[in-house]
C-alpha cells in the first residue's frame, strides 16, 4: 500500500507519538492494546491521546482534532461530559468496585427493561465480546442445539466461535481465522451473506442442530451497511419456523441509531439482544438480555454458567444509568444528530463528486459510514470492492489537518451532541481540498 497523502511537517507534528510509539511497541504487541488503533490499514503513527474535549480530541503533541470516532459509540454527549462525569467522580469516592450487588445495577436494568419491548431480564457484563459470547451460550443451552450462524462481514467480538471465514461452496462450515482457534470450534459456526435470505436458508438445510442466528441489523464492522428490513422480517420468520433464536448484537447501535437502536428503527423483534457501549457512557460495559424464559436459564436461576467478578462494576453502572436519563428525557436530540450526520456525508460525497470520486455514503441517527466504491454496498463482498489505498490517503491528509476519522474503510464514524455545524462545515471544506489533491 502507498503511504497515505501527508504534509510535509507531519513527522514534526507528531513526534512525541511517534516516540510512545515506538516505546510502547517494546513492552506492548504492536504497540497497541486493540488491533486497529495501530493505523495497519490506513498507514502512519497513530496519535497517541491526551484528553478529550466535547467534540475534540488533543494528542500529546497538542494537535486537536474534530472527533469522528467518539471512543468508537459510547460517547453520544462528547467527551468530559459534565453530567455523566460528576456521577463517575460521585460514585468513585465510594469505591471503584465490590463485586457485590449495588442498587445502580438495578436501576440501569430497570431503565433498558423499560425501554425494549424485546428485554425483560438483562444481565450486565464488562465487553461487548462478552455480551454476545454469553448470549450464544445461553442459546444453545435454551435450544440444546450446537451451531449458529453468523454473517460474513459482522463483527460480534473474539470469541473463538466467532474468528471464522468462509470456506469455498455455497454453503460452509467455518473455519478459524486465527491462530488458536481450534477447528473443532469453528466447525458450529455457519457463514452466510448479509442482506441475502437465501444463503440463511441454505444453512438451516445444511444443519438441523442450529440453536440461533446473531447479527449486528445495523452492521458496523464492514462500514456502515444497515440491514433491509424485509430480510431481518424474513430471518424472523425463518428462525420461528426452525425453533431457533434470533439474536440481534447492538452493542454498537444500541441508542445510536436511535433510543431503541435498530428496533426503534425496523419492525422486528429478536429473542435476545446485545448492548454495550452508550450503557457504560464511556466505561468498559457490556450487556444481553431477552424473554424472561430464555433469562430464566442462566445461572443461578437456572443451569447455564455466565459469572464475571467486575460485573456490573459501580462506576460504569453509574456513567451509563446517567447518559441513559439524558437520552430518555430529550429523543428530539436524535433527529438533530442524523440531520448533522446526513449533513455530513452529504457534503462528502458532493466534495467527491466534484472531483469524479465515487463515494457511497449511509446513516443511521448518528451512525454514518462512507465508502471509496463504484456501487451501493449491502454486504461484506460488496464492502470489500471499496478503493482501500484512497480511503488510507484520505485518512491521512485528513488526520493532519486536524480531523479523526476512523482508521479503516471498514469501521464506522459517530457524531456527538457537541459536534457543531462549524465543525461539519470545516471538515466538508477540507474534504474538498483533500480530494481535490488526490
Amino acid at each position: 500500500m502507498k503511504q497515505p497523502l501527508r504534509q510535509k511537517d507531519s513527522r514534526v507534528k507528531h513526534t512525541r507519538s511517534i516516540e510512545a510509539y515506538e516505546e510502547a511497541k517494546r513492552v506492548i504487541p504492536g504497540g497497541v492494546d486493540s488491533p486497529v488503533r495501530a493505523f495497519g490499514s490506513v498507514g502512519g503513527t497513530p496519535p497517541f491521546i491526551d484528553r478529550g474535549e466535547g467534540g475534540y480530541l488533543v494528542d500529546i503533541d497538542g494537535n486537536r482534532y474534530v472527533d469522528y470516532v467518539q471512543s468508537w459509540g459510547p460517547l453520544i454527549f462528547g467527551h468530559c461530559d459534565p453530567t455523566v462525569e460528576a456521577a463517575v467522580i460521585e460514585t468513585a469516592r465510594k469505591g471503584l468496585s465490590f463485586g457485590a450487588p449495588t442498587l445502580l445495577e438495578t436501576e440501569l436494568a430497570e431503565e433498558i427493561v423499560e425501554l425494549f419491548d424485546s428485554i425483560d431480564k438483562i444481565r450486565f457484563v464488562n465487553s461487548g465480546t462478552e455480551a454476545v459470547m454469553s448470549a450464544i451460550r445461553l442459546a444453545r443451552g435454551y435450544t440444546g442445539r450446537d451451531d449458529i450462524v453468523k454473517f460474513k462481514g459482522c463483527y460480534h467480538g473474539h470469541s473463538d466461535s466467532l474468528l471464522v471465514e468462509a470456506g469455498s461452496g455455497a454453503v460452509t462450515f467455518g473455519s478459524p481465522n486465527s491462530p488458536g482457534v481450534p477447528a473443532d470450534f469453528a466447525k458450529h459456526t455457519l457463514l452466510a451473506d448479509y442482506n441475502d435470505i437465501k444463503s440463511v436458508e441454505a444453512c438451516f438445510l445444511a444443519s438441523d442442530d442450529i440453536a440461533c442466528v446473531v447479527i449486528e441489523p445495523i452492521a458496523g464492522n464492514m462500514g456502515l451497511v444497515p440491514a433491509e428490513e424485509s430480510f431481518l422480517k424474513d430471518l424472523r420468520e425463518l428462525c420461528d419456523r426452525h425453533g431457533a433464536l434470533l439474536i440481534f448484537d447492538e452493542v454498537m447501535s444500541g441508542f445510536r441509531a436511535s433510543l431503541l437502536g435498530a428496533q426503534g428503527i425496523v419492525d422486528v423483534v429478536p429473542d435476545l439482544v446485545t448492548l454495550g457501549k452508550v450503557i457504560g457512557g464511556g466505561m468498559p460495559v457490556g450487556a444481553f438480555g431477552g424473554r424472561a424464559d430464555i433469562m430464566a436459564m442462566l445461572s443461578p436461576e437456572g443451569p447455564v454458567y455466565q459469572a464475571g467478578t467486575l460485573s456490573g462494576n459501580p462506576v460504569a453502572m453509574a456513567a451509563g444509568l446517567t447518559q441513559i436519563r439524558q437520552l430518555k428525557a430529550d429523543v428530539a436530540l436524535y433527529e438533530v444528530l442524523q440531520m448533522r450526520a446526513q449533513r455530513l456525508v452529504d457534503g462528502l460525497k458532493a466534495a467527491a463528486e466534484e472531483h469524479d470520486i465515487p463515494l457511497q455514503v449511509d446513516v443511521r441517527g448518528s451512525m454514518f459510514g462512507f465508502f471509496f466504491n463504484e456501487n451501493p454496498v449491502k454486504n461484506f463482498d460488496d464492502a470489500l470492492k471499496s478503493d482501500t489505498e484512497r480511503f488510507a490517503h484520505f485518512h491521512g491528509a485528513m488526520l493532519d489537518r486536524g480531523f479523526y476519522f476512523a482508521c479503516s474503510q471498514f469501521e464506522t464514524g459517530f457524531i456527538c451532541t457537541r459536534t457543531t455545524e462549524v465543525m461539519i462545515d470545516e471538515t466538508i471544506r477540507n474534504a474538498h481540498e483533500v480530494l481535490g489533491a488526490m
